[in-house]
């Protein structure tokens, strides 16, 4: 099965309501869809062409197509996987990580905007616009600088689809409400990391492997602050393959996580994947 490239990204916030520690932004996926059907996500998806045009390279700020490359250990198409998170991300979530002309980010500040900004994320799921598009016209640039890449997995040999996914992420803007599409995802939510591997636990919160492991990760920071120093100053991130365990019946039953920290095993039995 051929890989396709893919990004996905994680919008933080401190907690609400005076709570310690920080949320992350995540989406349920419907029961209809044929990936990940049923599970609580990170708003993500395959790199498209468009993604990677010079139209699309004229927008960026913060960071350049070499530094991209670096970054993400590749030899060409780094930026690429940042613009698809950034278009994934007000796709599937609504938020538009971008900037104005003076540097601000984007704020949703009043109806009309909210409206029309509605309207070019309707349009961009229809195919009727691009993500370059519509910041040409509403004249804002993408920091990529604030865009974090910070995890790299890819989808074990055996699935139906396979994924090569970068991870990104970044604080979510002050000025914009996240929110679901309704036809892909049908809730979302706001949850502390640790609080999200409780509901897991529990049976109440269905998640992937790989997801499951990046709110491990997450769960371990103490504070925003201290979360976004840490994926900042990353260094190498490794490639993590997990790989499929079949049973007698040439179904999946376990999944074997080769980790930095060592392997773990997971057993598949009620575990979306």
């Amino acid at each position: 099965m051929t890989l396709r490239d893919a990004a996905t990204v994680v919008l933080v916030r401190e907690a609400a309501h005076g709570a310690a520690g920080f949320e992350v932004f995540m989406l349920l996926r419907t029961v209809k869809s044929d990936f990940n059907a049923g599970a609580y996500v990170f708003p993500g998806g395959g790199v498209d062409r468009a993604d990677g045009s010079l139209d699309a390279e004229r927008l960026c700020m913060g960071l350049d197509a070499g530094q991209a490359n670096a970054r993400l250990g590749v030899t060409g198409g780094g930026l690429a996987f940042y613009l698809a998170a950034i278009r994934e991300c007000f796709e599937e979530a609504g938020v538009l990580l971008a900037a104005d002309a003076s540097g601000c980010a984007l704020s949703l500040h009043d109806d009309a905007l909210q409206q029309r900004f509605a309207a070019h994320r309707a349009a961009l799921n229809a195919g009727q616009t691009t993500l370059t598009a519509i910041c040409e016209r509403e004249g804002l640039r993408l920091p990529l600088d604030q865009v974090h890449y910070y995890s790299h997995w890819i989808t074990p040999e055996g699935m139906p689809r396979r994924y090569d996914t970068r991870f990104f992420l970044c604080r979510a803007p002050a000025g914009q409400e996240p929110l679901h599409d309704g036809q892909e995802t049908v809730d979302h939510c706001w949850v502390r990391p640790a609080d999200a591997l409780v509901r897991h636990a529990a049976g109440t919160f269905k998640l992937v492997p790989a997801t499951r492991k990046q709110l491990e990760f997450l769960a371990h920071q103490s504070s925003l602050a201290e979360l976004l120093v840490t994926v900042r100053d990353i260094g190498a991130v490794p490639t993590i393959l997990p790989q499929l365990i079949f049973g007698p019946d040439g179904k999946p039953r376990r999944v074997r996580l080769p980790l930095p920290e060592g392997v773990e095993e997971v057993d598949l039995s009620g575990v979306v994947i």
